[in-house]
């Protein structure tokens, strides 16, 4: 038996709320009451020290673009200031007669290509290990979650 406030006709419309890129598509958690008990095995996986890879992976990542970013923005820095404030160091001129500015402004290119190249490097050495270490965890678990 359908009372009146099940029907369709009764049903208030509300629009759909805006989207909002920075909500979770997943409905919200919700606890359940009285918590359900946990296994050993869940406790002490949730207690491994994920936290601390994943901050050593942020952490890697950070100093690796600062590197970059700085290797490339400091370069154009110190150009943009040179031009500015020392007008007479960049309108001097190196061997065969070419203004220091030009040669600064064509070493842009090169600093620029070794700021990639420091970004590459460092992604290789620093992070890639901490991101394929992390990655073979996680396989690892979902192994031993799909075995139970």
């Amino acid at each position: 038996m359908t009372d009146a406030f099940s029907s369709p006709e009764y049903q208030p419309h509300h629009p759909p709320p805006p989207y909002d890129p920075f909500l979770p598509s997943a409905p919200p958690f919700v606890p359940s009451w009285p918590p359900q008990p946990q296994s050993a095995e869940t406790m002490r996986l949730a207690v491994v020290g994920r936290p601390s890879d994943l901050g050593s992976l942020r952490g890697a990542y950070r100093r690796q673009r600062r590197a970059a970013t700085f290797t490339a923005l400091g370069y154009f820095s110190l150009f943009l200031l040179l031009s500015a404030f020392a007008p007479s160091l960049m309108t001097g001129t190196v061997s065969g007669g070419v203004p220091t500015g030009l040669l600064l402004g064509l070493l842009q290119l090169p600093v620029t290509c070794l700021s990639i190249w420091l970004y590459e490097y460092t992604a290789r050495r620093r992070v890639d290990p901490i991101a394929d270490r992390m990655r073979k965890q996680a396989e690892a678990d979902a192994r031993r979650g799909a075995a139970r």
